[in-house]
């Protein structure tokens, strides 16, 4: 472990006006909290806390994120509070301690929804102050270095992690050198096979070629001395992880991949970079397609450099990045650049990006939402994605993720004008709204009154602003239709159980299932992200077990030996009334099937398991479930009539699902409890004499288990 004054050196080589008393009072006080705290490799713990904050020396940060790097654990780890540490070190370094404290006291259970709403955290955090992710990122690969400590199945869930959100942040966040080293460590984890491969294979490689990079390196030199320019050249081979994902993406094997190597050219003006370009081309031939100006057309973590592919000794194909000291610094320390010092001053750099738009901007489309798992897939999209850049008619320029389309276009302008667009042109030619963007296009988008989003936007939509305003037009515009919806089917909910619906009923129940209001209740009802009985659970528990067991049909089918029992078929949901056939299945008791069911045929061979059944004659409660398939017209109170026509013919609605929804029509899937077949037919019927129904028919299974919807005759 890095000791007190050891780390003090290591900020004093870069800022000489270091406080370090603070630094070492941190250093004591976290040392003393974390007393007796050991690692799972058995280290004491206070070893990491020290290695995070050596990590951010890399990186030349202030005296504070170096104390926060110290103290990141002690809020949550050890029996000290926030008020202390602002008592002791500032308010600054207590806020900043707190943004990085992991949250622990969440109250849900499911992994991937705390890890969604950690991150978003983080995010809010973030946007305060951006030191809070330099820790936080430095605290990660830390932990990812010293890994092998872990179990292997929390190995495998923190190289995931560390895979999906915090390497393409490091990336966001303009650190490529952590995002590649962060990949590279999960890597190892995640795929050792394919690790040791690559590795093998340069090794054989050099083995064959001999030492390339110094080769290449030497060549450039001169080159540069030649043209009088002053530039350092470096060269490296390219980490594993990097190798193998190109690999994935262009289908090819390791031999044939052109940038296993990349060399860069650090100039000491902006200017000099243009003339190294020019050098490098007269020297080696250019390949076509692979040049890349990132200094006229920057990245949007701020990241500038020329890019470009040469024919290179032996004809081999070498990519070179050409970039100015000014860039470099950017390149490697990316956020990190607006806290850096040098020389005991803050360092300012014209080209570092500050993304604190980009997360207040996330943070903004989310805000008084807790739906953190769109957050979580909207930053993904964001982070995941490389950019291309297009041109309004104005002549502004956009940019979008890879991929993205005309609807991620109009919604970046403004989400007005996304909401409105019926089409667009692209370098003057009409083109529809999925159409894919390319680099340099020139688009203007067209809007109409009275447009709204579509459902269908989303299938096309990859940007998470897009996405986010999407979805909100759409909950909005159909708010209103659902929760008419849900309070036609709460109320034939409780009626079954014979009890009457009241607003008071529904608050009771919205605030047992943590729903905020009745309103909000019966939306979610009305769009089946919940159900008819949970509802009637959350209130009336008891009652709703206790009808359900007062009316189980125990003695409905004649035909069974004494004491067996029997189930009906899930495949074809037979209805009294209907003609019946049971197979016997051991452990299940008999499992009875309609007389036209089509898996009926795969127990042909086995007579003996087949028992002749029918249904007891008289009047079944209402508690048969069967499921419709129906079509219906977009218009308004459609759906509301449809359901009310369902209660009117005695059935009881226990579920709802949209399959498809069109600006025309819609298509739902209609779980409904009723007493027989006499009763479905006469519902059927009924439905299909509306003239807003335009497809009606029983929902069935095939024998694979495949859905397949069947008019019943």
């Amino acid at each position: 472990m890095l000791a007190a004054e050891g780390l003090v050196a290591l900020v004093r080589a870069y800022n000489p006006k270091t406080n370090s008393n603070r630094i070492l009072d941190a250093y004591a006080f976290g040392q003393e909290m974390h007393e007796g705290q050991l690692r799972h490799s058995g280290d004491p713990y206070f070893a990491h806390p020290v290695a995070v904050a050596a990590i951010l020396t890399e990186q030349r940060l202030d005296d504070a994120t170096i104390m926060t790097a110290l103290l990141h654990d002690t809020i949550e780890d050890t029996k000290t509070s926030y008020s202390e540490i602002a008592k002791r070190f500032g308010e600054e370094v207590a806020m900043l301690v707190d943004g990085v404290t992991k949250l622990t006291n969440l109250k849900s259970s499911r992994h991937e929804t705390k890890q969604a709403e950690n991150f978003r955290k983080l995010f809010i955090a973030m946007s305060k102050d951006l030191r809070v992710i330099l820790v936080k990122l430095a605290d990660r690969l830390h932990n990812m270095r010293t890994i092998k400590a872990l179990d292997s199945q929390k190995q495998i869930k923190k190289s995931r992690e560390t895979m999906e959100i915090y390497a393409p942040l490091a990336g966001r966040m303009g650190m490529q050198w952590m995002r590649e080293e962060l990949e590279d460590l999960a890597f190892r984890v995640l795929n050792p096979e394919g690790r040791q491969s690559i590795m093998r294979r340069f090794i054989r490689l050099q083995k064959d070629s001999g030492d390339i990079i110094n080769h290449i390196t030497g060549d450039m030199q001169m080159e540069l001395e030649k043209a009088s320019i002053r530039a350092d050249v470096f060269g490296r081979a390219k980490k594993p992880y990097s190798i193998w994902r190109k690999m994935q993406e262009k289908e090819q094997g390791f031999s044939r991949l052109s940038d296993i190597y990349g060399f860069r050219v650090v100039t000491a003006t902006d200017a000099e970079c243009y003339a190294t370009l020019g050098t490098i081309h007269r020297r080696w031939r250019a390949v076509p397609g692979r040049f890349k100006d990132y200094i006229s057309q920057p990245k949007s973590n701020g990241y500038r450099s020329i890019h470009t592919t040469v024919s290179g000794r032996d004809g081999k194909l070498v990519e070179v990045q050409i970039r100015s000291q000014a860039m470099h610094d950017v390149a490697e320390t990316g956020v990190a650049a607006h806290w850096a010092y040098r020389d005991g001053v803050r360092a300012e750099n014209p080209f570092a990006v500050d993304p604190v738009k980009w997360i207040s901007s996330l943070n903004e489309q989310f805000e008084g939402r807790d739906d953190h798992d769109e957050f979580l897939e909207a930053v993904k999209l964001e982070m995941y994605s490389d950019k291309v850049f297009c041109f309004t008619p104005k002549g502004d320029v956009i940019k979008l993720p890879r991929g993205a389309t005309l609807i991620d276009f109009a919604f970046a302008i403004h989400t007005r004008i996304g909401s409105a667009a019926v089409g667009a042109k692209v370098d003057s030619v009409r083109a529809p709204l999925w159409t894919r963007l390319r680099n340099g296009q020139a688009v203007e988008i067209i809007t109409a009154e009275g447009q709204t989003p579509q459902t269908s936007w989303l299938e096309v939509a990859i940007t998470g602003k897009a996405r986010a305003a999407i979805r909100r037009a759409l909950r909005e515009m159909n708010r209103g239709r659902f929760i008419r919806l849900g309070r036609e089917l709460a109320r034939a909910a409780f009626e079954h159980i014979g009890r009457k619906l009241t607003d008071k009923v529904l608050d009771t129940a919205a605030k047992h299932l943590r729903i905020e209001n009745r309103d909000a209740l019966l939306a979610q009802l009305g769009s089946a992200e919940i159900t008819a009985h949970d509802v009637v659970t959350a209130v009336y528990s008891n009652i709703a077990l206790e009808n359900q067991d007062e009316i189980s049909p125990r003695a409905a089918v004649i035909g069974l030996r004494h004491g067996q029992s029997f189930e009906r078929a899930t495949c074809c949901a037979p209805l009294p009334g209907e003609r019946i056939i049971g197979i016997t299945h051991r452990g299940k008791g008999v499992i009875v099937h309609a007389i036209d069911c089509d898996l009926l045929s795969q127990y042909e061979d086995q007579p003996k398991r087949w028992v002749d059944l029918h249904w007891q004659a008289g009047v079944h409660p209402p508690i048969y479930s069967t499921t419709l398939d129906i079509t219906i017209g977009n218009d308004a109170g459609v759906l509301g009539r449809i359901c009310t026509l369902i209660g009117e013919k005695k059935a009881n609605i226990s579920n709802l699902n949209f399959i498809d929804r069109k600006p025309d029509f819609y298509r739902m899937m209609i779980d409904i409890q009723l007493r027989d077949i006499e009763q479905l037919l006469s519902l059927m019927v009924a439905l299909e004499a509306d003239s807003d129904v335009s497809a009606l028919e029983r929902y069935r299974k095939t024998p694979r288990g495949q859905q397949s919807w069947n008019s019943h005759d």
